[in-house]
């Protein structure tokens, strides 16, 4: 059963709360040296210590203030709980970007009500925090998305020419050139392509206009989990494949009349596959 209002918000304020001091430990950290600890999936799929370390930190404040609740990351894996809710977790969405100190990465932190399945869950808060800028995005299901204290919508539909669409790719190299591919087709029938590198942000890219619509494909759920339900209850429609919500397979987020023509486009160039591979970007 989905939670009382004041008990989502309760949820909503400890994400912030956790969220924030991952943050500071992460900001703090890419002040110093950061080196790569391991690899996962292929050689430039990185992991840092201080990907283990925030989320060490993050798994263990949910813990003491939630001790009955599953727990999903992705460096530590997961944990069935007994309440009902996953709390699903990026210590670092964009963890190249924090390498090379480019200020667009994030900590990610959602809860749902089920397991961490995308396709089964009911999303009940998201918060995204950008340490190197101190933004903070966060959304409550039924309550908006704010920027801060900002409320957020998205853009107004823009015909398809207009638009400036943002994307990723994944690490798996055959999957990277089929996404070049696409792309390139994509790329004359829009305003623009931005390729930014760090999911949760450009979903609440799109909460916040700064883009007009978002798309990729091999994304894990702690990747858009957050990020989908700031830029859902901002106003946008955050589907997948053709009668699927949003998963590896697929994800678009934008104002629902947009989506329904760059989902036609997609298709065209390809993009949007029958099945796609389940390397994470």
């Amino acid at each position: 059963m989905t939670p009382p209002p004041n008990a989502t918000a309760e949820l909503l304020s400890l994400a912030r709360a956790v969220a924030l001091e991952a943050g500071t430990l992460v900001l703090e950290a890419r002040r110093g040296v950061v080196e790569v600890a391991d690899r996962k999936s292929s050689s430039v799929d990185v992991v840092t210590q201080v990907d283990r370390d925030a989320e060490a930190l993050i798994r263990g404040r949910l813990a003491e203030a939630r001790p009955h609740d599953g727990f999903f990351g992705e460096e530590s894996g997961g944990a069935s709980g007994s309440s009902g809710l996953t709390w699903v977790v990026d210590p670092i969405d964009g963890t190249v970007n924090f390498l090379y100190g480019i200020p667009h990465y994030a900590v990610s932190i959602a809860v749902v009500e089920g397991e961490a399945d995308p396709q089964r869950w009911q999303a009940l808060a998201g918060v995204v925090v950008n340490p190197a800028t101190g933004e903070l995005f966060s959304a409550a299901a039924g309550d908006g998305a704010f920027l801060g204290d900002r409320p957020l919508q998205v853009n107004p539909p823009v015909d398809l020419s207009q638009a400036l669409v943002a994307t990723g790719f994944a690490y798996a190299a055959q999957t990277r050139a089929e996404q070049g591919a696409a792309v390139a087709r994509l790329l004359p029938q829009v305003r623009d392509v931005r390729r930014m590198g760090t999911a949760s942000l450009d979903l609440c890219a799109v909460a916040s206009g700064r883009v007009d619509a978002y798309f990729e494909r091999t994304l894990s759920p702690w990747d858009h989990a957050a990020g989908a339900i700031v830029a859902a209850e901002a106003g946008a429609r955050v589907t997948g494949l053709p009668g699927m919500r949003a998963d590896h397979r697929f994800l678009l987020a934008a104002h629902p009349e947009l989506a329904v023509a760059l989902e036609r486009v997609l298709g065209e160039v390809e993009a949007v596959p029958s099945e796609a591979a389940s390397d994470s970007s």
